[in-house]
């Protein structure tokens, strides 16, 4: 399906969420906070739009994506990044290797979320942190009715207008109404392992920006 989707997957994306997609991308990348030194695993990367700006504030990243579609359209619009086919149930590296390990709006669409929770714990190092940046749910009631009408009808008629499967983004949108709300992620962060889990929510909640430590 993401092999499909590959080649407009970042103009689609930005389309859909109405021009926010930067915007959440530049918190995220604010909340990692990249410098030279640090070791950075970008999980289901795609063509690397989510890796580049942590590549260029210094860090040692890999973008790491499971698809062959999204690896091949981001070696060719980013060869400078370092691209890795890798499966984030099954990640191909030792432990404690990365000071971050980053996952953005891909988490959702792993075949068992709670195993890649565990796995990304296994490779970050003791004390590092994990990022994830991924759909939730808005916090008011009233925006959250609005946004629930657009993700089941406007979003549709929009990918099937823009989008090369869309078929693909009509499972997104279910797979974004059936994801856990902010605190239960946050409890399955901390079920997995993972120490003081948090969040922050962006744009009303429509997305929210969850971290968690590796304690020792």
């Amino acid at each position: 399906m993401f092999d499909a989707v590959a080649r407009r997957y970042d103009l689609v994306n930005d389309l859909l969420s109405l021009g926010r997609t930067k915007a959440w991308r530049k918190k995220v990348v604010k909340i990692i906070a990249p410098r030279p030194g640090m070791k950075i695993l970008d999980i289901a990367a795609g063509p690397g739009s989510s890796s580049e700006p942590l590549h260029k504030a210094g860090a040692e990243v890999i973008a790491m994506d499971f698809s062959e579609g999204m690896l091949a359209v981001g070696k060719k619009k980013r060869p400078y990044l370092n691209f890795v086919k890798g499966d984030a149930l099954k990640l191909p590296f030792p432990d404690n290797t990365f000071d971050v390990t980053t996952i953005s709006f891909g988490l959702r669409n792993t075949k068992d979320y709670e195993k890649a929770l565990r796995e990304s714990l296994r490779v970050t190092k003791i004390g590092g942190r994990m990022v994830i940046a991924e759909f939730s749910t808005p916090t008011f009631f009233i925006f959250k009715k609005i946004y629930m009408n657009y993700l089941m009808k406007s979003l549709p008629k929009i990918a099937k207008r823009t989008a090369s499967n869309p078929e693909a983004y009509m499972y997104l949108a279910e797979s974004i109404r059936a994801w856990p709300d902010q605190g239960a992620l946050a409890a399955k962060m901390s079920a997995s392992g993972w120490q003081n889990p948090s969040w922050s929510n962006l744009t009303g909640g429509v997305v929210a920006v969850h971290t968690g430590i590796k304690g020792s």
